[in-house]
Parts: C-alpha cells; structure tokens; sequence
C-alpha cells in the first residue's frame, strides 16, 4: 500500500463527505512519497477553527506523520465545502534541500 492509500485509509476515521489525499513529491526535491497534500470535509469540523481542524487530522494519522516529511492541510465543513468547492493550489516548493 503506497503512504499516498494509507493516509487515505486513515482520514476515513473522520467519515469524510469529500476526501481529497495527493502525492505532491514531484514538485520537491525530498524524495517519493514525501509530500502531500490532503482536502479533507467533514462534519467534525463543525465548530472547530483551523488549528483544531489541523489537530484533529494530525490525531487522527497518529504515527503515519513521522513516516513523510510534509503534508498541506485544507480542511472544511460540508457547507463551507458546498460554497468553495476546490482547495488552493499548492506553491511551487522554495527549495529546502540540502545536499
């Protein structure tokens, strides 16, 4: 099972109305199966700012987070979901890499 199924596999937990996990790797220089970025609606996000929507799935994934080195966050209610209905393009990566 590739990080990219196993991040999915575990965000289920949330019920998600709508879950959205990509492999963004190719756009950075860290490796396969490093960066991701996940668009995750549910109903438990209902009431919850963002960094208490981001401790949630950060909670969720539990041990799977120290297995990649990043992963960008874009969770929404399904009401707040029903009135964007598309998570922002990620950037381009600044670099990072050292060699």
């Amino acid at each position: 099972m590739t990080m990219q199924q196993r991040i999915e596999s575990a965000l289920s937990a949330l019920q998600p109305a709508h879950l959205d996990v990509l492999d963004e790797s190719h756009m950075h220089s860290r490796g396969l199966q490093t960066h991701f970025k996940a668009v995750v609606v549910s109903e438990q996000f209902t009431g919850l700012n963002s960094v208490k929507r981001h401790q949630k799935v950060y909670a969720t994934l539990g041990d799977l987070m120290g297995e990649f080195h990043a992963l960008a966050l874009h969770t929404y209610t399904p009401e707040e979901w029903a009135k964007t209905g598309a998570a922002p393009a990620s950037p381009t990566c600044a670099g990072g890499s050292k060699h």
